[in-house]
């Protein structure tokens, strides 16, 4: 029996994918790209628009995340996206989602997909007044005073490979704070980020990723 008729085509298991429930889509990005493995030498699995597949199961077809803990990606700098690629296909970074998908992406791919994500309209903020404009002003000056604007620009759009940090979802914000003060995550460029972060209580986190989110 041919591969074709024992498995469903990978645009197909995209599509349900997709229009899956939340709690099922990374588990649907993983069985994508093992499917690609288990086809390679098709021209599917060699185009980086099918590799792109995995990352819009979770990601959003527009780049813009609706799923708990997974960012936006819509908008970030070119090379920014590109070098958390590289940290995962190398395990600097451990996600138990991305490493497995990120093992067999080549340099050029890499390099396809940061292009096409900078390329795309960022996420916008949360439509609406604000819940908690205190949290909102704690949240701004908090970011003052660490200076992050001095690497990820006054607008917070990111640049080089600093992320964008406007209008990414709060959740992913002060997940990202956590990671860096407990050390779990790390990578070239990242230096600053520990020391920033060491002195931070929870309800700061709360406030810097609130204010971020919303811009």
């Amino acid at each position: 029996m041919s591969p074709s008729r024992r498995f469903p085509p990978p645009r197909a298991l995209l599509l349900l994918a997709t229009k899956a429930p939340a709690v099922l889509r990374a588990g649907a990005a993983v069985v994508l790209v093992l499917l690609l493995r288990i086809l390679g030498g098709s021209a599917l699995a060699a185009d980086w628009h099918d590799k792109l597949a995995g990352c819009l199961a979770c990601h959003g077809q527009d780049g813009v995340s609706s799923m708990p803990e997974v960012p936006s990606l819509a908008g970030q700098p070119d090379l920014f996206t590109q070098w958390q690629l590289v940290y995962f296909r190398d395990a600097v970074r451990a996600n138990e989602v991305m490493v497995p998908l990120a093992q067999d992406l080549s340099d050029a791919e890499i390099r396809a997909l940061g292009a096409h994500f900078a390329s795309l309209p960022a996420a916008d903020p949360p439509a609406g007044s604000d819940p908690e404009p205190e949290l909102t002003a704690t949240g701004a000056k908090l970011v003052a005073a660490g200076r992050c604007a001095s690497c990820h620009l006054p607008s917070f759009a990111g640049q080089g490979e600093m992320p964008r940090l406007a209008g990414q979802r709060e959740d992913v914000l002060a997940k990202a704070l956590r990671d860096y003060k407990s050390g779990a995550r790390r990578g070239r460029g990242n230096a600053a980020m520990p020391e920033i972060t060491y002195g931070l209580g929870e309800a700061e986190i709360r406030a810097i990723a609130h204010f971020l989110s919303r811009r």
